[in-house]
């Protein structure tokens, strides 16, 4: 049996180097990894899922609270959490624990370091404890109150064969996750006032996603919003997927429109970019232009396969951009993407495919 990987993400050097002592001092463990903060983190979860997680939840960057929401909705890893700011029995502990911790060790403010090394038995039982759950290849394990992953036929039921789609004009879907905010911003603000209608799917709670739609708005030269059930998709404008809604793409008569539904989360979300992706596959076809781009986890890369099996031109972000290489990595691995393209070129290739006739190869 291999020895359990051990991931450790705290975002004071002392804290880290002291937990990692601690971790190889054990014969049963190993040390994959430590990281200074949630986006680091996520790069080494892409590359290799660990055992188990030691997590600070005082992080730069990113909450380590908010991080362990979204490594349970994408990825459900085993996580010891610990803090110097939440105490045992306090309120704040409930909302850790029913985020999806497995275990909890309260840390003083001061002599952190002599208390680590004090607890370190302590602290080594309730990272085993937490590994053993995930050391069998064969039993993932899934954590308390996780949803479960299920596929895009929840909510667009697969076809024997794709049907034929009337010719009509270009449309561009696009989906990110961890690091998307930004990346989005590059490109949509580098496409051009009369580019194809986009879709959009970000993994984001739905109280952020008008803001953001308003920002984006007011520094691209297209228009951005958030879309309502029935929008008409139309050029020089991007829709955004609100959030825990999935958004979909649709065709009445000969014009698209973007389409909201309620049904479940699907590879653990709402919205979710297989269902985006899906949708586009159906009604757009070799019409459609996909893109996926950094994020945890594998939503959108099934999706994009489908795309590219009806036809569409579809695109991956190339690793040495994304701030996390998960997504575009599994889209790449299924043979989904037809061309692997850098951050700051995807809108150049988006806007010379969409010149394209629809179909055409690379």
């Amino acid at each position: 049996m291999k020895t359990p990987r051990i991931l450790i993400i705290a975002g004071a050097a002392g804290v880290r180097n002291t937990l990692a002592e601690i971790i190889t001092s054990d014969g049963q463990l190993s040390l994959q990894a430590t990281a200074a903060d949630p986006f680091i983190a996520a790069r080494h979860i892409a590359d290799e899922i660990p055992n188990a997680i030691v997590l600070d939840l005082e992080t730069p960057r990113m909450s380590g609270l908010s991080f362990l929401r979204k490594v349970m909705a994408q990825c459900p890893i085993p996580v010891v959490v610990f803090s110097t700011q939440v105490k045992e029995g306090g309120p704040e502990l409930k909302a850790v624990m029913d985020a999806g911790a497995m275990d909890f060790l309260p840390v003083p403010e001061e002599r952190t370091r002599d208390y680590l090394m004090a607890s370190a038995a302590l602290l080594l039982a309730k990272v085993k404890a937490a590994a053993r759950l995930r050391v069998s290849e064969e039993s993932e394990w899934t954590g308390p109150d996780v949803q479960p992953k299920l596929s895009a036929d929840v909510i667009l039921p697969p076809r024997p064969r794709w049907a034929t789609v009337a010719r009509t004009e270009r449309v561009i879907c696009m989906g990110a996750s961890t690091g998307g905010t930004d990346s989005l911003q590059v490109v949509l603000g580098m496409m051009p006032p009369d580019c194809p209608g986009l879709l959009v799917v970000i993994h984001m709670p739905e109280m952020f996603t008008r803001t953001y739609a308003d920002r984006l708005n007011g520094l691209c030269r297209i228009h951005v919003r958030e879309a309502q059930h029935g929008d008409p998709v139309r050029a020089g404008q991007a829709l955004l997927a609100p959030g825990d809604r999935h958004l979909l793409l649709a065709r009445r008569g000969d014009r698209y429109v973007a389409e909201l539904n309620d049904g479940p989360a699907v590879s653990r979300h709402r919205p979710s970019v297989d269902v985006l992706f899906r949708s586009a596959s159906r009604s757009a076809g070799s019409n459609a232009i996909g893109v996926i781009m950094t994020g945890m986890g594998d939503d959108g890369a099934h999706g994009l396969l489908e795309m590219r099996q009806a036809g569409a031109n579809t695109i991956a972000e190339h690793e040495s951009t994304c701030v996390v290489f998960g997504m575009p990595k599994e889209a790449i691995r299924l043979g989904a993407a037809e061309s692997v393209v850098p951050l700051p070129k995807i809108a150049e290739k988006v806007t010379s495919l969409a010149a394209r006739r629809p179909g055409a190869s690379f």
